[in-house]
This record gives C-alpha cells, sequence and structure tokens, in this order.
C-alpha cells in the first residue's frame, strides 16, 4: 500500500508542492531506485542469516521512512523520505519471495504468488480508495500515517507467525561474498532471469505513475474518481489473481504468462492514447490494465525464483529485486522527462511513453521462452 499510494497521489502532490512531471517521476523514482541500490549491496550476504531476520528488521526501518514521508514540508523532504523507506522496501520484496522460493515447490509457486498478488489487490480495494478519500477531505499526509501504524502492528505478529528459516545457511558458511555475483556471471540462465526482470518492469513502470495524473488532466477524471480506477481494478484482481496462480501450476508458468504478456499490450495502447470519454469507458481500460498486467507478474516471478537452488536463492533474489528496483525507477524518471504539459494543463508524449511499453513488453515475452527451471526447487524446513 506504501508504494502504490504515492501513484494515486500524484495529482495533488503536483497541484500542492508546485512540482512537475518531472520531478514527481523523480518522488516515485526515488523509492525504486534506492530500494534497488541497498537491494543489490544486500545481495552479498543474506543467504548467510536467517530469512526471518533478514525480513523483519528491515520492516521496521520501511515503517519509520514511511511515517516520514507524513511530515514532509517540501518537495526535497519527501523525495529523502522515500529513499528511506525504499532503502529498507528494497529488502523486504526481494526475501518474501526467497521464502516462498524456499517452501513451496515449484508445482504449487504459481498458486502462492496468486495469494501474493491479491494482497496487492486488498491494498487498491481497500487502502487506495480510503487514502484517497481521506488525503482530498483532509489532508494527503494522513494515508502514510495510517500506513505506518498499521505496519506497526504488523511488525510483531511477524516475529510471532513467522517460523526462523536457517537451513540454507550452511551450504553458504565458507563461500564468498562474491559468490552470487560469480554465479550469475557463470549461468546464462540467471542472467537471462535478471534480463527478464528488468524488461518486465521497465515495460510496467514507464506508464503505471502518469496513469493518475493523465486521467485528470486529459481524460477528465476529478480526483476522487481515481478511487474508482483502483476499486475496480482492485476488486477484479481480488478474484483473478488465485485463479491465474491456479492457471500457471496447472498449464505451465511460461504459456501463462505468454498469453497475458500478449494481452496486456492491449490496456497499455488504450490507456496511453486514451482521449476525453465516460469515466465509465475508461475504467473498462484501466480494469483490464490491473487484470491483464498484474497477472503477468504471478507466472513471471514464480519461474524468476526457480532459476536457482535455494542455496542461492536469497542472494539472487536479491540483485534480481535490485536490478528491476532500479530499472522501474529508471523508467519512471525517463517516462517523466518524456512526458510534457501543455499550457492548458494537458500531458502530452504520453503515448509514446506506450509505445516504449508495448516494445519492451513484447521483448519480455521473448526473453520469457529462454528460462529453464532448475532442480532442487524445495529447501526442506
Amino acid at each position: 500500500m506504501d508504494f502504490m499510494i504515492m501513484m494515486p497521489l500524484g495529482p495533488q502532490l503536483m497541484r500542492l508542492f508546485q512540482i512537475s512531471p518531472q520531478e514527481f517521476g523523480l518522488i516515485v523514482s526515488a523509492y525504486t531506485l534506492s530500494a534497488g541500490i541497498v537491494g543489490f549491496g544486500a545481495a552479498f550476504f543474506v543467504d548467510k542469516y536467517d530469512r526471518k531476520k533478514v525480513l523483519l528488521y528491515p520492516y521496521v526501518g520501511f515503517v519509520v521512512g514511511t511515517l516520514a514521508c507524513a511530515f514532509a514540508p517540501n518537495f526535497l523532504f519527501l523525495v529523502i523520505a522515500r529513499i528511506v523507506a525504499g532503502a529498507f522496501g528494497g529488502l523486504l520484496g526481494a526475501q518474501v519471495f526467497a521464502i516462498i522460493g524456499d517452501l513451496i515447490p515449484f508445482e504449487k509457486r504459481g498458486s502462492a504468488m496468486g495469494k501474493i498478488s491479491a494482497s496487492f489487490s486488498i491494498a487498491s480495494v481497500i487502502g487506495i480508495p480510503f487514502s484517497l478519500e481521506v488525503a482530498t477531505k483532509v489532508s494527503w499526509q494522513v494515508p502514510f500515517m495510517v500506513i505506518a501504524f498499521l505496519g506497526a502492528i504488523i511488525i510483531p505478529i511477524v516475529s510471532r507467525v513467522l517460523p526462523e528459516m536457517t537451513s540454507h545457511i550452511s551450504k553458504n558458511t565458507n563461500s564468498s561474498p562474491f559468490t552470487v555475483i560469480d554465479n550469475i556471471l557463470k549461468d546464462k540462465n540467471q542472467q537471462n532471469g535478471l534480463l527478464f526482470g528488468v524488461i518486465l518492469m521497465i515495460g510496467h513502470f514507464s506508464i503505471i505513475p502518469f496513469i493518475s495524473p493523465y486521467m485528470v488532466a486529459n481524460v477528465g477524471f476529478s480526483e476522487k474518481d481515481l478511487t474508482y480506477i483502483y476499486f475496480v481494478g482492485g476488486l477484479l484482481t481480488f478474484f483473478t489473481s488465485p485463479i491465474i496462480g491456479r492457471l500457471a501450476d496447472k498449464h505451465g508458468k511460461l504459456k501463462i504468462f505468454t498469453v497475458f504478456g500478449i494481452l496486456a499490450l492491449i490496456p497499455i495502447f488504450l490507456i496511453t492514447n486514451m482521449p476525453r470519454i465516460p469515466v465509465p469507458y475508461a475504467l473498462v481500460a484501466t480494469a483490464m490494465f490491473f487484470v491483464f498486467a498484474s497477472s503477468r507478474f504471478i507466472p513471471a516471478n514464480a519461474m524468476i525464483t526457480s532459476l536457482v537452488t535455494p542455496s542461492q536463492r536469497g542472494g539472487f533474489m536479491s540483485i534480481s529485486s535490485s536490478l528491476q528496483q532500479l530499472s522501474s525507477g529508471i523508467a519512471s524518471f525517463l517516462a517523466g522527462l518524456i512526458i510534457t504539459k501543455s499550457a492548458i494543463g494537458e500531458l502530452q508524449n504520453y503515448n509514446y511513453v506506450g509505445y516504449i511499453a508495448i516494445f519492451v513488453s513484447i521483448m519480455a515475452v521473448l526473453i520469457a521462452q529462454r528460462l529453464e527451471v532448475v532442480k532442487g526447487q524445495v529447501n526442506p524446513q
């Protein structure tokens, strides 16, 4: 929710802080760039520690960084606060997927990823509409306060419920911190996996940060109407994500990714070329984007976690997450450079960003065909 709320708040932040699309792109990319840099550094040691601790300790810093966003008096402070939140958040995502890879066999991993994806849907259905409503009627700072409060409640729950995960450590006791890099350089499959994740994120995050500003400036949405985008899209994906996960397990991760990788091109084109039309029609396109685009990541993440053995997974996933965060941040920033604002306040050149997203999304489908699942996908606990 912390990451997702920033994008629908775009129109308010651009107005209140009097910032340009380029500066808003920097706010979004600050989180992902920070997450990428810290995640890369973490890759050299995460496989030497209990995955529970590697998950729990950064979560505390993540909550503090989120709370700092609520007290940002200006653009610069908000960017710094997002850098702090991203530094810790970058560790969290990689460890979640590493834990799933360790505990869930490959044959059921699609379903597990589907449930993780459904959690994003809950954030969209409940969290984002609530946050936007509060931000509109009270203040944009309140959603960050609420998220930090909820995060503080989750910390002791994670500490109590999640078991220790240390069985992978013995295999890495005497290894060099740079073993993860050495393994990647020697393994073409891992290299393709990293490239796959990077390309996929570029195609996704080049357009996402500007959906809300574009809908307000060009399509005719009010800031309050943005709630419907995330409510409708989130509600649909809440039900479709588990189904996509089961389909990936039944029919193959690659096949399901390919299908939705191609289907996602349709809403990408529609959204980035959308004229001023009635809100219900626009919601059809955004709902398609939520369902098709998010469905790609369910089999994709299952495939990426399966490219290495358990003893290498933590480090590899940190590198993968790092590169994905960096690429999504760069994509958001570059999209902000391409998009301009006209004299009447409309965003221009969003269609060009859409064409780039379509091209790289097609590349992701092609690269996925070259990935190979390795043996030894379950790490007994």
